[in-house]
């Protein structure tokens, strides 16, 4: 006894099917956004840099530490303080001698001898450790080698490969597509972006570009060529380039320099071509390219997926579930910013609490609010990139299921004659083919 079967349409996949005119969407958007980019990184891209006649920075060597003779500063014989005088504070701490058998240079292999580093900041050795120095041949303290810091490059490597080995076993193919657009953001940041604004080129344009040049290829690289991505994409410029205005116009407002501390200061001196007030919208504009792919990113998918759930969905019921997914995500996504900054600036807060500063007035000073304006910036461009790119997604996902959803009315299944065989079972199959069997 055989029994009958029918089979309905599945639901159309909307995540990797797209009508030629969806097709010709995304070529509009993608072509014109990659080929300005491509151009304006041209016109941008820094030359070349000639000669300078400043001075070279000192060689660096490598060493292991053999020995440590550690005496009491202040009874260091080099140390010592008239009678009747104050030992000053700087002679409060270790001193003494390091012994270090060099491994590269042109001493390698001879053993020498250095100061232990004090002061602030200064790093601690121990016997076994690989260790960094300066050779400075016309040194006043006749020492030629200065420690300098401790050598990270294996720990370093050791903690890379286990970073790299977790995301390909998590993320497999795709975890590999994303190292690989890892590996793209750090080199449009280091080959493009730093020598561009050491050049002088405005560090806003610069930032903008290259925001503009590392989304395009790296989300096309980890999630595809899908109509989702290219929703992603656009959402990503629009907000972009909402975050790049709004934060142009905070800093205007709030009358911000740009030099704010020790770094940017010296920076300004050292390379006066340098605008210090673009450089700080270039890390709002940078900053918040990592929270805005991923906030787009999430809404395109998520309009996909419920879109592929239930294909009846019109525009507007899209747009509303995903908007929802969307508020969460946003209300979590603005106290990881905050708290990505306060860490940051975790010393220069209990610094100030440790000065007993008014809380106005620490507010207001140029380095907190420098912070306060990136936050509230980023969270702006934030929510602007969620109805942009919800609306889009929906719109995007609305039109490709009407387009690969079959026209044709779905059949009736035959009712299946009495003692039939639901479909799959192989205990019924065994009962309709042996009638007699008590059932």
């Amino acid at each position: 006894m055989s029994a009958g079967h029918s089979h309905a349409p599945a639901p159309a996949d909307t995540s990797d099917k797209a009508s030629p005119r969806m097709r010709r969407l995304a070529l509009a958007v993608l072509v014109p956004a990659a080929a300005v980019t491509l151009v304006a990184m041209i016109l941008l891209w820094p030359h070349p840099s000639s000669p300078t006649q400043e001075a070279a920075p000192p060689d660096r060597v490598t060493g292991e530490v053999t020995a440590v003779q550690p005496v009491d500063c202040a009874e260091d014989p080099e140390n010592q303080v008239p009678e009747g005088e104050e030992t000053p504070a700087s002679l409060a701490g270790i001193c003494g001698t390091v012994t270090v058998r060099l491994t590269s240079g042109p001493e390698s292999g001879t053993d020498i001898t250095t100061d232990i580093p004090i002061g602030p900041g200064a790093i601690t050795v121990a016997d076994g450790d690989d260790i960094e120095l300066l050779y400075l041949p016309d040194s006043l303290s006749g020492k030629p080698y200065s420690i300098y810091d401790q050598q990270r490059s294996t720990q370093l490597w050791i903690l890379g490969a286990a970073f790299a080995l977790a995301v390909i076993a998590f993320g497999r193919w795709r975890g590999l597509t994303a190292l690989f657009g890892l590996g793209v953001t750090f080199a449009v940041l280091l080959w493009f972006v730093v020598p561009a604004i050491l050049q002088g080129r405005s560090p806003l344009l610069v930032a903008i570009v290259g925001s503009a040049a590392i989304m395009l290829t790296v989300l096309y690289l980890t999630h595809g060529f899908h109509p989702s991505t290219t929703v992603a994409v656009a959402g990503t410029l629009a907000a972009l380039t909402i975050t790049a205005v709004l934060s142009g116009l905070a800093t205007t407002f709030t009358h911000l320099s740009g030099i704010a501390d020790e770094t940017s200061s010296y920076l300004n001196i050292t390379h006066a071509d340098v605008n210090m007030q673009g450089l700080l919208l270039a890390g709002i504009v940078i900053g918040s390219l990592g929270v805005l792919d991923d906030v787009t990113v999430t809404q395109a998918t998520a309009v996909t997926e419920l879109a592929r759930a239930n294909p009846a969905y019109g525009f507007r019921q899209l747009y509303r579930a995903a908007e929802r997914i969307g508020r969460a995500h946003i209300a979590s996504v603005i106290n990881t910013i905050v708290l990505a900054y306060a860490g940051a600036s975790l010393p220069l807060m209990l610094l100030f609490a440790a000065g007993n500063n008014p809380v106005g007035d620490t507010i207001t000073s140029e380095i907190i609010a420098q912070e306060l304006v990136r936050s509230a910036v980023g969270t702006l461009g934030l929510i602007a990139a969620v109805p942009i790119t919800t609306a889009l997604a929906a719109a995007t996902a609305r039109r490709t299921t009407q387009s690969v959803a079959d026209p044709r009315p779905v059949p009736a299944a035959p009712t299946p004659p009495a003692g039939s065989a639901p479909a799959g079972d192989p205990w019924m199959a065994f009962l309709d083919r042996h009638p007699d069997t008590d059932r």
